[in-house]
């Protein structure tokens, strides 16, 4: 370690949990953060000032006025300049560590460049905002035998969980099995499923604390200290001042971890995806139902307009797209011919 790096890091070394030697680990690792929004920029911070030597940030969405309440790397002339969440993150973070290889890369992670997109880093972090893509990247992790902690928060809550490959539970253990103690049977996962900020809002100090537990046990990670690892689901609702750790066991039977049956990345569990007419894509959704009358509710009461909805279907408009969703879970996204936009439409107002 170099004499300014010393000093740079000197209260980061004094803390008996990291030392000199976690420090100098942390400088030699890599970290990738997936997706770069609320969650995200947190993450991506704090590494970035904790001295990760190599950071990955991938986003496929440009910086918008309402980011800025929690998207802590934006500042108002990024979304006056609709930059790339992840141009301004790379811009910002370099600014604040120039010692740190920043590399922000403008792209939706697809089965078809999951794999390239996570390879030769130390560890995965999660700050998507669906769980078809934090699917994907357990899958793609788990294939590629990368630790990666899947993180959410909406509303005032938020839960967190580290995933070690072959060591702990994925996260196919905790949403696909019926877990009563972390997804379906509690309603742990299903609810952040149901629910999105833009349905539901989110505050900014839930963003922060959650995103802080996922970056502490990331470094616990890149400093070679895994003894510290929680090893547990870890939630909190900031708000209700309400905190819980819950054990989460691998599933015997886990299709990903234990089978090893990656069909997110390999593209078969992903809802599909056509063009339909002109200026419009369908999204065929699988296996689900909605609660039409309940999901027009949240939306009229979030930024949607012109909700309007009947026993079959449901239709609202977000400038300038217009969103058809049915009962089944498929829906049309007038408006756009890019796939992208609309699996980020549809996760964003309808869920995933």
């Amino acid at each position: 370690m170099e004499p300014h790096q010393r000093e740079k890091y000197s209260r980061q070394i004094l803390f008996n949990g990291i030392g000199e030697a976690g420090q100098d680990a942390l400088l030699r690792s890599s970290a990738v953060v997936a997706g770069c929004g609320a969650l995200g920029t947190v993450v991506a911070n704090l590494l970035v000032r904790a001295g990760v030597g190599r950071i990955r940030v991938i986003d496929r969405d440009f910086v918008e006025a309402s980011n800025l309440q929690r998207q802590t790397l934006f500042e108002e002339a990024d979304a006056r300049d609709a930059l790339p969440k992840a141009v301004a993150a790379e811009r910002r973070l370099r600014a604040i560590n120039s010692s740190v290889q920043i590399e922000g890369v403008v792209a939706d992670i697809t089965p078809k460049n999951a794999a390239e997109l996570l390879s030769g880093f130390s560890a995965v972090l999660d700050g998507t905002d669906n769980f078809e893509t934090r699917l994907l990247l357990n899958d793609a992790a788990i294939s590629l035998g990368l630790p990666w902690i899947y993180a959410a928060a909406v509303g005032s809550y938020g839960l967190t969980m580290t995933i070690r490959p072959g060591e702990s539970a994925c996260l196919a253990c905790l949403l696909e099995a019926g877990n009563s103690n972390g997804s379906n049977g509690s309603g742990t996962g299903i609810a952040a499923a149901e629910a999105t900020c833009d349905t539901a809002g989110v505050l900014n100090a839930a963003v922060g604390a959650i995103a802080s537990i996922e970056a502490a046990e990331a470094i616990k990670l890149l400093a070679g200290k895994p003894e510290a690892l929680n090893n547990r689901l870890i939630s909190c609702d900031v708000w209700a001042g309400k905190f819980q750790s819950i054990g989460i066991a691998r599933n015997p039977e886990c299709r990903a971890c234990v089978h090893r049956d990656f069909r997110y990345l390999a593209g078969e569990a992903q809802p599909h995806i056509t063009l339909c007419g002109r200026d419009s894509v369908q999204i065929h959704e699988r296996h689900r139902r909605l609660d039409l009358a309940e999901l027009g509710r949240r939306l009229t009461s979030a930024s949607a307009a012109e909700v309007r909805n009947n026993d079959f279907l449901l239709r609202f408009r977000v400038a300038p797209y217009e969103l058809t969703v049915f009962a089944d879970g498929r829906a049309i996204i007038k408006g756009t011919k890019d796939p992208a936009i609309a699996r980020s439409l549809y996760a964003r107002y309808v869920g995933a």
